[in-house]
């Protein structure tokens, strides 16, 4: 995956931590042949020109350390009571997520209770909407063909203090936490809460962000789908397009603040003539502006495809503020799809050229899909190794994968800050070239 790069001076420490000593064989060494071994480390660099600046400034290379299950686990399974929680927005995905986690954890390692939260951290809190679910194999079955999410979610954040009292209550040992960097934000402070407590429970991150732009996580769930499903909305736009003279077609797709779903989705659909996203700033007017560049574009050809993401273009529109935020904190985006739309119209109207024009928006039909097949995998081996990760007495980290390998890192280095696009990288380079746009 193209992004910007960590340099070393940005890196937290990435030592895993863990709740005490893994004294206990795991139920799982009569069933299975493989361990990851305690040492097995992966890079966290892979170019040969960060590891070479590493080794002139004579600091150790980065490594993470490998997931998977231990010989040895920290927790007594038959003793101890689990949760699940699930935070933000939908992404495909999680119910393959949850599914994976309740299943590992009662046939792999025997845990007799498995909690469901519901509606997010609102769910832990002391004003709960709904008791928690109780989740069992049976109540589990086939949830990973449906989409949405089983526990539903909430934006915001909740008192940390009246979280640790609701999991004492409960007797939770071990917090499954699948959300983004503003839920893994919650997770940091659940377990400072923990920590000054004094308790052995184990908190794990399971990264969900259907905009892959989770700091140090190479691929996050749900990217994959929302990729693939954005394919039918802009092949749609693309006929609409070429059914009408000088006709454009707009797509606007999912990236807040990272562009990887339009640069992707446009490498996958290569009749897109304009991508636009955050990491690179959109030029509207003048010579080699966007607006006379399309009209270039249809002079030639008389029809033209446009795929914008969400995010991109925010300070071309001044019609309001643009501090609001929503009940995550995030910075509330404006409508850059509306507001392309109506630009491309006054333009030609001016020009006394003639226009048809289609807006497509399909974000929250994408959102709330079931996960394609390679999200499918990829969930299961992320709730998979999430769990091996909890039974061992991790805590405070987040199952990543990175560099074709699973692995653990720590919270603090997961919202460090946001993966983006690289400009100057591979991968926006192919999109410029694919789509012949300055």
């Amino acid at each position: 995956m193209d992004t910007l790069c960590l340099t070393t001076d940005e890196l937290t420490d990435l030592t895993i931590e863990k709740l005490g000593a893994s004294s206990i064989v795991s139920p799982i060494a009569k069933s299975s042949r493989y361990f990851t071994n305690v040492h097995e480390k992966i890079l966290l660099y892979s170019h040969s020109k960060d590891i070479k600046a590493c080794q002139s400034s004579d600091k150790k290379l980065p490594m993470f350390e490998r997931a998977g299950p231990r010989q040895r686990i920290f927790f007594d399974a038959k003793k101890i009571n689990c949760g699940i929680v699930t935070c933000g927005g939908l992404c495909p995905g999680i119910n393959d997520v949850i599914r994976t986690i309740v299943l590992s954890l009662t046939w792999q390692y025997g845990v007799k209770r498995v909690f469901g939260f519901r509606y997010g951290y609102a769910g832990l809190s002391s004003s709960a909407p709904k008791e928690p679910l109780v989740l069992t194999p049976e109540s589990v079955d086939e949830i990973q063909h449906k989409g949405g999410d089983i526990l539903s979610l909430s934006r915001g954040q909740q008192d940390s203090d009246h979280i640790v009292r609701n999991l004492e209550k409960r007797e939770i040992s071990l917090l499954f936490v699948i959300g983004g960097d503003g839920t893994l934000r919650g997770a940091s402070e659940i377990v400072k809460a923990i920590k000054k407590r004094n308790l052995k429970i184990g908190v794990i991150g399971v990264p969900k962000t259907i905009d892959n732009d989770i700091c140090a996580v190479e691929q996050s769930f749900g990217f994959s789908t929302a990729v693939e499903a954005s394919r039918s909305a802009i092949c749609g736009a693309h006929e609409e397009a070429k059914a009408a003279w000088n006709g454009v077609g707009l797509v606007k797709l999912m990236g807040r603040d990272s562009g990887f779903i339009a640069a992707y989705a446009t490498l996958a659909n290569s009749d897109v003539n304009f991508c636009f996203i955050p990491e690179v700033p959109l030029v509207l007017k003048g010579e080699n502006g966007f607006l006379h560049l399309l009209e270039k574009r249809l002079d030639r050809k008389h029809h033209a495809l446009i795929v914008v993401a969400e995010g991109a273009g925010q300070d071309l529109i001044q019609e309001e503020p643009c501090q609001r935020r929503d009940a995550s904190g995030n910075i509330a985006h404006k409508d850059i799809g509306g507001f392309l739309k109506k630009e491309i119209i006054k333009y030609f109207k001016k020009k006394k050229k003639p226009l048809v024009l289609k807006y497509i928006d399909p974000s929250y039909i994408i959102r709330s899909i079931p996960a394609n097949s390679h999200d499918s995998a990829f969930c299961l081996m992320l709730g998979q190794n999430a769990v091996h990760a909890g039974m061992s007495g991790r805590t405070n980290m987040v199952i990543s994968y990175w560099n074709q390998y699973f692995v653990h890192i720590p919270i603090s280095l997961a919202i460090l800050k946001k993966k983006k696009v690289d400009p100057n990288g591979h991968l926006w380079q192919t999109v410029l070239e694919t789509t012949g746009q300055v």
